[in-house]
């Protein structure tokens, strides 16, 4: 999977179980009507309790600039506090934190749970999307962090 590129999210929640994040590309969507995310979250994460028990959650596209936030929320050893300190943070709806600046941000509900294996897999009910900074994404890759070079315009 290495060899996979993907985009690079932060899937965060905030409620009455605490705020968590972690760094995620396995993210998609699924469905427009009505529309929701997957996620999926190793079962073993902090992120993925908390998550489960606040019922709802954020997912955060990552842009080129957004390196530093992308290493901090994949970094175990850190606390959350420590974590959401590296970018500027809001509360959206359903108290999710947003991260402002990112290329897209997505308040959620949990719609539906399931462990498959060693992960989670997360249903996501969009509760409201928004389309944020017009950047070059953040790509993950060979287990690096990349930014797409633009063939068409060189």
């Amino acid at each position: 999977m290495s060899r996979v590129a993907g985009a690079v999210h932060v899937v965060a929640t905030d409620g009455p179980a605490g705020r968590a994040g972690l760094t995620a590309t396995a993210v998609t969507s699924v469905s427009d009507s009505p529309p929701s995310l997957i996620v999926c979250l190793n079962a073993a994460s902090r992120t993925a309790g908390i998550l489960e028990a606040n019922g709802a959650f954020s997912v955060n596209t990552l842009a080129a600039g957004h390196v530093a936030v992308a290493r901090h929320f994949s970094r175990s050893g850190l606390s959350m506090d420590e974590r959401f300190a590296h970018g500027e943070w809001r509360q959206g709806p359903g108290g999710a934190p947003l991260l402002v600046g990112a290329l897209a941000r997505f308040a959620l509900k949990v719609q539906d749970l399931r462990q498959v294996g060693s992960h989670f897999v997360v249903v996501g009910e969009v509760l409201a999307a928004e389309a944020g900074a017009d950047a070059e994404p953040l790509v993950y890759h060979r287990r690096g962090y990349r930014v797409l070079h633009d063939t068409e315009h060189t």
